[in-house]
């Protein structure tokens, strides 16, 4: 048996019942598959790999916190310190009921590889709970948040461990968190990213990965002879990730016809409205029928259906393993040229290969949304410095990332005779440099 597949057994033995922690191993090591058996004796004598899959940390805890009728709530929390060899653990926290260990894990073990494709030092973690913050007021969510970190505190740092906002988590919660902390340490340092522009937030960070995306989007198709102007875009999802990526597309040419949520989905042809998309979600925190209902272009549906509108380009910025074989097969034939993930994994294995089978350009997520952790790791540089760079700044230095991103991947690719291939070139250009950090510092 090859060390590749060693490892993986390995893998599901040790882990049992975390489907999205094997899947995501499976990927990543079959795409690493010809850099590991070219070097298969050193990184074998090295654990190498036993080492990669294998957290640095794994941290379980309990929650307890009081609701609005006094009744005591309780959740299960989790924070995974992957790998900390090109820099502090970086990932975001997740709030969701779906949220457990093996997910934590899967999204722990991708952060790593992203983290390293931004080319900033920073390394792999994840965080969360299985708390909903939907339908709690602000209260309750603040009693959550407090009661949680004042456990997660103890293990995390700015130069240790920075967790962000994730599914879940966005502005609010991540002030709570870090008022709690502040009280707690008794320091002001940038220990959470994604904080509010009055205590040491970034410009551009709550953008940053919709628009990463669409960076990365235009130059994946550019560099193969298209151009996203005029093309038509289906996206789904209407969190941070689908709105802003729907603002950035229309804002270079493209037209977006879709977003949908946890009980259904739009389609307006005549493009989706971004100030109404924002009205309905991010202020109402509200479901798309509103949306629907004051856009008379709008046609709402229950379910799942995004994936059978006919595209050019499809970005699925909702959830994992959300794209599946049959909707990568209507993607196909409805002539779809291009699909780049948003969110972490939300194409399944199949459908993946499905898609580059039949000549669609896929872009993975561990590449195509870094821009969130890449300007999360420029403003751990801001709160460094002292200093706040100007929007602008910020979106240009984002831009930079995500194009040379792109390329990173692209010559990986090419190097081991797999051009195109988006997925084996990020993984190997993400692998090849933890593999040289960790093989660097020793047996740690």
């Amino acid at each position: 048996m090859s060390y590749v597949d060693e490892v993986f057994q390995m893998v599901v033995e040790k882990n049992p019942a975390q489907p999205e922690f094997h899947q995501a191993v499976k990927e990543v090591l079959e795409s690493l598959r010809v850099v590991i058996e070219a070097n298969e004796d050193a990184y074998r004598k090295d654990a190498l790999l036993e080492r990669l899959v294998t957290p640095e940390r794994q941290l379980l805890f309990r929650v307890p916190w009081v609701d609005d009728k006094g009744q005591v709530q309780v959740n299960n929390a989790f924070r995974v310190q992957f790998n900390s060899a090109i820099g502090p653990y970086k990932g975001g926290l997740r709030l969701h009921p779906s949220v457990n260990l093996g997910i934590i894990k899967f999204l722990g073990f991708e952060q790593i590889f992203k983290n390293s494709l931004t080319g900033l030092p920073i390394g792999g973690g994840k965080g969360g709970s299985d708390f909903d913050p939907k339908g709690k007021s602000d209260r309750e969510v603040m009693a959550f948040c407090q009661s949680f970190m004042t456990e997660l505190n103890k293990y995390i740092g700015a130069d240790t461990d920075v967790p962000a906002g994730d599914i879940g988590t966005g502005a609010r919660e991540i002030g709570y968190m870090y008022g709690q902390y502040k009280r707690i340490k008794g320091v002001y340092e940038g220990v959470l990213t994604g904080k509010g522009l009055s205590y040491g937030g970034s410009l551009a960070r709550t953008e940053a990965t919709g628009y990463g995306l669409l960076y990365l989007t235009e130059e994946m198709l550019k560099c193969n002879g298209h151009d996203l102007k005029g093309k038509t875009v289906v996206i789904s999802g209407s969190g941070n990730v689908a709105i802003y990526a729907t603002q950035k597309a229309q804002q270079l040419g493209a037209k977006v016809v879709t977003v949908s949520d946890s009980t259904g989905w739009v389609y307006d042809p005549e493009g989706i409205d971004v100030a109404l998309l924002k009205e309905v979600k991010e202020v109402k925190r509200a479901r798309l029928t509103e949306y629907a209902a004051a856009r008379p272009s709008a046609q709402y549906h229950e379910g799942r259906g995004v994936w059978s509108i006919k595209c050019d380009v499809a970005l699925p910025c909702a959830t994992q393993n959300e794209l599946l074989l049959d909707d990568a097969k209507a993607l196909v034939a409805n002539g779809c040229i291009a699909v780049a993930e948003g969110a972490n994994m939300p194409t399944t294995i199949e459908a993946t290969e499905y898609l580059q089978a039949n000549g669609v350009l896929f872009a993975p997520g561990k590449a195509a949304n870094a821009g969130g952790v890449a300007t999360s790791a420029l403003e751990m540089s801001q709160n460094s410095e002292r200093l706040s760079w100007t929007f602008e700044e910020v979106d240009s230095k984002l831009k930079g990332i995500m194009v040379n991103i792109f390329h990173s991947m692209d010559e990986a690719a090419k190097k081991y005779n797999m051009e195109g291939n988006y997925v084996a070139g990020a993984n190997i250009a993400g692998f090849l440099k933890v593999a040289d950090a960790m093989t660097a510092q020793g047996i740690v």
